[in-house]
This record gives structure tokens, sequence and C-alpha cells, in this order.
């Protein structure tokens, strides 16, 4: 759980709440208004965050290049699900 403190208290109290970050291992939420603003986390956790935003754009280029490609045969419409096939005017 966030500590939770409005941004008029934070500019006064900011030494201290980078303390309570840093050497407490705190999380402070920011507020303006009963609102969250920003976060006071430590360099660590910043960098376990980052690194949890990009997992899953690498995951999911590693997953596309693992299936190669494919192609499909115009004789197999319906191999990937193709419910519909649009066909042009005077087609038959």
């Amino acid at each position: 759980m966030a500590y939770e403190i409005p941004v008029t208290q934070a500019r006064a109290e900011l030494a201290e709440l980078i303390n309570r970050v840093v050497y407490g291992g705190e999380r402070v939420v920011v507020t303006r208004h009963g609102k969250p603003l920003v976060a006071l986390v430590s360099a660590a956790d910043l960098e376990r965050l980052e690194g949890l935003a990009q997992e899953p754009e690498e995951h999911t280029i590693s997953s596309v290049t693992s299936l190669g490609s494919t192609s499909s045969s115009p004789a197999e419409p319906h191999r990937f699900g193709i419910a519909a096939e649009h066909r042009g005017p005077g087609a038959t």
C-alpha cells in the first residue's frame, strides 16, 4: 500500500519523503484535490517497472518470429476461419 500525501504538503516534506522511499522502501503517491498526481518510487522499483513494461513486447516479437511465415492458397479460404469471401461486381 502506498502512502498518500497532498502536493502542498509534499513540497514542504520532500527530503523526508525521499528518505522514506529510499531507506524505508515505501511508495508515496502525491495527490492534488484528492486525485493521484505522481508517485515517488525507488530507482530499483522503477527499473523493475520498466522491465515489466518491456516483457510483453519482447514476448510478442519472439512468439511471432517463432511462428515463421505461413501462406494460404486460394484453394484454402476456410483454413483460417474465413466465413465469407468478398467478390467484386459481376463475379459469380
